[in-house]
């Protein structure tokens, strides 16, 4: 049985491709899912990729991914900053979480800096744009 991930973006993400080129790239969110499902297909690996601009629903799909999932890739966005509820959760699931950023958040504003879900975190990948997926 193949190994099942999800993929999870939060706030804004949906308007990748049309919001600040310049920090985030020219590449849709359809376009980063359809990236990761061939190359998800081409190693074996099942992959469900969601988005919300909603706290609740985000931690709402990390409380499900126990048991249907084998891991989590989260994308928290604005929220990884902020969400200690997103933390708890990924914490509470206790799945293996790797934690993405499109930019270096480390070479952005200074709230920036700190991630709330990287405690959570296997392994964070951050400032490759949307190759980082």
């Amino acid at each position: 049985m193949p190994k099942k991930i999800l993929i999870i973006n939060g706030p804004n993400l949906n308007l990748l491709g049309s919001r600040e080129k310049s920090k985030y790239g020219s590449a849709t969110l359809e376009e980063v899912k359809k990236n990761c499902e061939l190359h998800a297909k081409s190693i074996g690996i099942e992959i469900k990729f969601e988005q919300s601009n909603i706290e609740g629903e985000i931690v709402t799909l990390i409380q499900k991914a126990k048991g249907n999932f084998d891991g989590i890739v989260i994308n928290a966005a604005g929220y990884s900053h902020t969400s200690v509820s997103i933390l708890d959760a990924l914490l509470a699931v206790n799945l293996p979480t790797i934690e993405i950023h499109i930019t270096n958040i480390y070479n952005r504003e200074e709230f920036r800096e700190k991630s709330l879900i990287s405690k959570a975190a296997k392994g964070i990948i951050c400032g490759f744009g949307t190759k980082g997926y």
